[in-house]
């Protein structure tokens, strides 16, 4: 029986999606709850699981196309296993449907083309792989085996695009060499472009600069590293100590911890906190949800969790709403100073910096100190410069001095 696949709920306020990779062909046998394609909307990368066993059918919505929640995208046959099962293709040096496909080419090579038959595009495992490995899309390469199949010898012969200039226009140096490539943002970076634009647009964005010195946190972290890693099974890292370090001084500042709401400022008596982490699809911010109950363990494992999940792809659309300040650390990337945007509606953002031994003066004495540049943005409408300056004070009282994150003081 013909099931139909549509594209699900993903979200209250997503209604459109993008088809990403199908990760699945028709006639392609699938156990139940096996990912068949990926879909893309502005907020996160999410699978579609096959509903039964089964066959593969029709595909109506190709990589690349738009699609809204409910729609067909594609059919499912209900059924069992395949009489040959892909295991014994997988030991053959292609898939045994490819090797047949091929003969067949090689059979008519001399006879007349056909035109290409109406339908999904079937791609071959092995030209999926050669596919990756070029960074084509397969509706970019002609396909050539039997019922518009894509071979791997299709993609051998074909080349990347390379972006056609204006008409009159020339390319300085043209030597064949030299190429440009246009390549369409997904729906996740064209929602991120979106945010930074508009925080630009419409928030009066300011950035003030403080600096840290790491050694007690360093200490402190080498001191207990070991017995801290036997009681909670994860790594103490210095993510932990910003986060409870921005919490107090978002008590003592608490516009940096609202809102602009028209005309009114909305005030937030709870601590969600957004950490900016790379992912597979560019920059996403999860959030930590009423951080100011967690401890220092919970927060590291949530951080780590969220961080392995965002590089594969796997954050959920409800971990990235929200969010009422937001750390970004572009140290880790080894960036020694920047001004981070802040993410709306939000009013402030802190920034992290590399870790870099420099030169300070300690009781009349210079000597060489892990320091780390630290950076405020925040909306001149609702933050004060005094108060931003404040702000980063208070935070890197917290991180030279530990103790007073315990002491709330």
């Amino acid at each position: 029986m013909a099931i139909e696949l549509v594209v699900p709920t993903v979200g209250e306020s997503i209604t459109e999606v993008e088809i990403g990779s199908w990760l699945k062909t028709t006639g392609d046998y699938v156990e139940k709850d096996e990912a068949i394609v990926e879909i893309e909307s502005d907020k996160a990368t999410l699978e579609v699981y096959a509903p039964v066993a089964g066959t593969l059918g029709e595909i109506v919505k190709r990589t690349g196309e738009t699609a809204v929640v409910g729609e067909l995208i594609a059919y499912f046959e209900e059924g069992g296993a395949p009489a040959v099962k892909a295991e014994a293709a997988a030991e053959a040096p292609g898939d045994i449907e490819e090797i047949a496909a091929a003969a067949s080419v090689a059979v008519t090579a001399t006879a007349a083309p056909a035109a290409a038959p109406m339908g999904p595009l079937r791609v071959m495992p092995s030209a999926r792989r050669v596919l990756a490995e070029k960074g084509l899309r397969a509706v970019e390469v002609q396909a050539s085996g039997p019922g518009g199949r894509l071979l791997k010898e299709d993609v051998l012969r074909a080349e990347k695009p390379a972006a056609i200039p204006p008409a009159g226009a020339e390319i300085p140096g043209g030597d064949g060499q030299r190429q440009e490539e246009s390549v369409r943002m997904t729906p996740f970076r064209r929602r991120v472009a979106q945010q930074l634009v508009s925080a630009q647009q419409t928030a009066a964005l300011l950035t003030t600069f403080n600096e840290a010195d790491m050694t007690a946190i360093i200490e402190l972290r080498k001191e207990y590293k070991d017995d801290y890693e036997r009681k909670y099974e994860v790594r103490l890292g210095f993510m932990s100590f910003f986060v409870k370090a921005a919490i107090e001084a978002l008590k003592a500042l608490p516009a940096a911890n609202a809102e602009v709401r028209g005309e009114d400022i909305v005030y937030k008596n709870y601590y969600d906190i957004g950490i900016a982490v790379s992912g597979k699809k560019g920059l996403a911010v999860p959030v930590l949800r009423n951080a100011e109950r967690m401890s220092f363990a919970e927060i590291e494992r949530a951080i780590g969790d969220m961080g392995r999940r965002a590089r594969d792809g796997k954050i959920g659309v409800e971990e990235l709403r929200g969010g009422t300040f937001t750390i970004s650390n572009g140290g880790i990337f080894g960036s020694l100073m920047s001004t981070p945007i802040i993410n709306p509606p939000q009013s402030a953002i802190l920034g992290m910096h590399k870790i870099q031994q420099r030169p300070v003066v300690r009781d009349g004495e210079i000597v060489a100190r892990p320091m780390m540049y630290l950076a405020l943005t925040y909306d001149h409408r609702i933050i004060d410069g005094r108060e931003a300056v404040g702000f980063l004070v208070r935070i890197k009282e917290c991180i030279e001095d530990p103790s007073r994150i315990l002491l709330e003081i």
